[in-house]
């Protein structure tokens, strides 16, 4: 067996476009031979290519699942605690209800004033957003994590201390400031490890272990709402003061066991390094490039998708966080009053987005059916019932960042479509007033207008993006054919949607006439740049190869 590997390492093996298909095929564990620069491959990289067929399937599976358990594991824990931290104010709110130790009772505020706590969590979580994404790589994921974890652990911990409503406040700026970041940040470091048609499934364990936030906040509040006054703590002081010291020990964790980039990865062999980021597109962000370019920054805001998709996000986050953040209380309002009631009603809706979560998730990365198909399937369900929300986003994710490019174009796009998307978490929570209580028909109503317009830009967006859409389809299709032949794919997605025809022509036809303009090039200016010129007859050749 292990002759067998070794003479399939060293076995070389052309480039085939074979198989009825437009693509470009190499046996995998052989050596790839071909010329420097393919102009039937756009994007052509000798040395990538070679690295692309280095390990066997059976060894590529292998990777990726050690990858997932180091990665995905940890970063779904990140999220969880994100979650669970992040919503645990719509769970103090109804916590002891009806006793002078419930919040709003305790620190003297009115409903319509506890809203504004989720606005102030916002405000600094929407600016600070994008140039956290532009840190990471500089300094690091494992530094920059275990630094965002950290100090908001810190500033949730202080929410115990709080006497009044300007410290509340005060207190839910801090942590929107210093939550900033992770969760980009997470889908960002994503583009280094993993292809975007197959994030949906690693998205997958994500959202299900971040959905658990609604379970376990739930159940965390029944508990701590039986300490009230233990300690002279309240029970809603209980429960920020144990949250944010898990979340400061277990970010303290992260800075010594969270994996960074591919070059980094002691785990890694050099054959695995140099083969997780050769299977990469063209346009996925690598290690290797420098750690900021203005000019990406500049192109990213000049791409309208940006724009469309940062749209995307604000319609739904503002048509959806309001009804989440106000669930509790919509709850408590109709009638269920005591902890276990409120509390306990709300787990069905999250159990329920769990199991929409895996089905889906299983399902979207086998690239027999569009991608934009399934988080519109899920916008027309949330129109009559809002227990699909969670199972949007990992739909969304592999879409978006299809589009993004390079080290700081894509940490600065994800960054600013996850920021500018979530002012739905500072308008959201104002639609339901206490005026319109207890049923709150005019608050959903309103939050449902807001999703049939994100339907609509999702049809238009949907629209803008049909090529790559429909080439990303095509390649995850001959992937998963050529791997059972034992074969990898060299062609990769090539970003097409906002490129014009050319007038006469189509666009295949440009790129040819480009490859032949620089092989005119060479043959004009070759024999002066190489100390080797070719022989006469071999010249005249290519110049009629050339002319024909």
């Amino acid at each position: 067996m292990v002759d067998t590997k070794e003479q399939t390492a060293t076995a070389s093996s052309a480039i085939a476009s074979n198989h009825g298909e437009d693509f470009h095929y190499v046996r995998r564990g052989s050596i790839v031979t071909g010329t420097a620069a393919d102009p039937d491959i756009e994007g052509y990289d000798a040395e990538r290519m070679r690295a692309r067929a280095l390990l066997s399937a059976e060894e590529e599976k292998k990777l990726l699942r050690n990858i997932d358990w180091r990665l995905m594991t940890l970063c779904s824990i990140m999220f969880l605690l994100k979650n669970i931290d992040a919503d645990n104010v719509s769970n103090a709110r109804v916590m002891n209800k009806g006793s002078p130790t419930n919040i709003m009772n305790q620190l003297g505020m009115t409903s319509n004033e506890y809203n504004l706590v989720t606005t102030l969590y916002y405000v600094p979580y929407i600016v600070a957003e994008a140039p956290s994404n532009l840190l990471i790589k500089k300094l690091l994921p494992s530094r920059w994590q275990s630094r965002i974890m950290v100090t908001w652990g810190i500033a949730l911990a202080c929410h115990a201390a709080v006497t009044n409503k300007e410290g509340l406040y005060v207190a839910r700026f801090f942590l929107g400031l210093f939550e900033a970041g992770l969760f980009p940040g997470v889908i960002l470091q994503m583009c280094y490890w993993y292809r975007p048609d197959e994030m949906s499934v690693r998205l997958l364990y994500f959202y299900i272990l971040g959905n658990l936030s609604g379970v376990v906040s739930g159940l965390l509040a029944f508990a701590f709402s039986h300490l009230d006054g233990a300690h002279g703590l309240s029970g809603w002081q209980w429960i920020f003061l144990v949250e944010g010291i898990i979340t400061i020990a277990f970010g303290i964790t992260v800075y010594w066991i969270f994996p960074d980039f591919p070059p980094q990865a002691k785990w890694l062999t050099e054959k695995e390094k140099a083969f997780i980021q050769a299977r990469l597109p063209g346009n996925a962000p690598q290690a290797a490039e420098m750690n900021f370019n203005w000019r990406e920054i500049v192109e990213s805001l000049k791409d309208i998708r940006l724009w469309v998709f940062t749209l995307i996000w604000a319609l739904f986050t503002i048509g959806t966080s309001g009804v989440r953040f106000y669930q509790p209380t919509v709850i408590a309002d109709l009638g269920y009053t005591d902890i276990a009631s409120a509390q306990l009603l709300n787990l069905p809706i999250s159990i329920f987005s769990i199991i929409v979560i895996g089905i889906t998730g299983a399902s979207a990365d086998n690239g027999r059916l569009p991608r934009p198909l399934y988080p519109l399937s899920f916008l027309i369900v949330i129109l009559a019932c809002n227990g699909l929300t969670s199972a949007w986003y990992p739909m969304m994710w592999p879409w978006r960042v299809q589009t993004t490019s390079k080290a700081t174009g894509s940490a600065f796009s994800i960054g600013f479509v996850n920021s500018y998307g979530q002012i739905g978490g500072a308008i959201g929570p104002h639609l339901f007033q206490s005026r319109y209580a207890p049923h709150y028909g005019v608050s959903f109503g309103i939050a449902m207008s807001f999703v049939s317009a994100c339907i609509l830009t999702t049809l238009g967006t949907w629209w803008m993006t049909r090529k790559s859409e429909q080439d990303t389809r095509r390649l995850k299709l001959a992937r998963v054919k050529a791997q059972k032949r034992g074969e990898t794919v060299l062609d990769d997605v090539v970003d097409n949607d906002l490129r014009k025809p050319v007038k006469g022509g189509s666009n295949s036809d440009d790129s040819a006439d480009d490859a032949k303009n620089q092989k005119i090039k060479d043959l004009l200016f070759g024999p002066f740049l190489e100390a080797d010129v070719a022989e006469d007859t071999v010249m005249e050749k290519q110049w009629l190869e050339v002319l024909e």
